[in-house]
């Protein structure tokens, strides 16, 4: 007898010598397909609606059919190293949860995957097209949202509102609230105030205070035509199949 399909087998359901096929079929065993491996999983269909309206606004260009990328991410939410493409979306929305179910196909050479387990996985839909990665120490909150400091061009610190919803390794993504071109302040914020003067230097992560000129803060330069960031969604609990 030949497997349809190329993996492992699960263990032996019937041994040799057993009667079988009493009417209907016997299972003997379970044939898995290891390497590439499906992921399944869900995302809430809100989100995706916001997805598309930014895509329509101009704000998000989305990836090709067959080229969003799907990370698997270890336990403590950081990268596994492993990723795959998404390659299938459900037509209907589940009822009872207000979510599409999507699927993801990630190559597992080592096998260190197995079907049936438990992840977190990232899916990166498409890329901002006008975004600052402002560094998280330069952003501030209170009772109104988030707040930046700015070294104007008149040479004194100003007040920024901005939007940053997201985070991408050690930095906010700012979508809306910043110019290009403006510095931002990352260091010494202790010592500055809106109105005052300073003088911006440049930034140096993890630089102590002293050598960044921290009395008039040293200012992290907000990219001249903003970056494109990857437009991701939050990590998603998934199975593999």
């Amino acid at each position: 007898m030949t497997a349809p399909i190329s993996g492992r087998s699960s263990q032996q359901r019937a041994t040799e010598g057993a009667l079988v096929g009493q009417g209907t079929a016997t299972l003997l065993t379970t044939v898995e397909q290891i390497d590439p491996i499906y992921v399944n999983f869900s995302q809430a269909v809100d989100d995706m609606d916001k997805v598309r309206s930014a895509a329509a606004a101009g704000a998000v260009r989305l990836a090709e059919q067959g080229k969003a990328k799907v990370e698997v991410l270890r336990g403590d939410g950081t990268p596994s190293g492993v990723a795959g493409t998404l390659d299938f979306s459900d037509t209907a929305v589940d009822a009872s949860t207000g979510a599409v179910s999507l699927r993801a196909t990630v190559p597992n050479p080592d096998h260190a995957l197995l079907p049936g387990q438990y992840v977190s996985v990232r899916v990166t839909l498409g890329e901002l097209t006008h975004a600052w990665p402002i560094n998280q120490q330069a952003v501030q909150r209170d009772a109104n949202g988030a707040f930046v400091m700015v070294v104007g061009s008149d040479g004194n610190v100003a007040q920024k509102r901005i939007k940053a919803d997201n985070t991408r390794g050690d930095a906010w993504i700012v979508t809306d609230g910043l110019a290009d071109g403006d510095q931002v302040i990352a260091a010494g914020l202790m010592k500055v105030r809106p109105g005052a003067p300073a003088k911006a230097t440049p930034w140096q992560p993890g630089a102590a205070p002293s050598q960044q000129g921290a009395t008039q803060g040293a200012a992290q330069a907000a990219p001249g035509q903003g970056k494109p960031q990857s437009a991701a969604q939050q990590p998603q609990q998934g199975d593999k199949h």
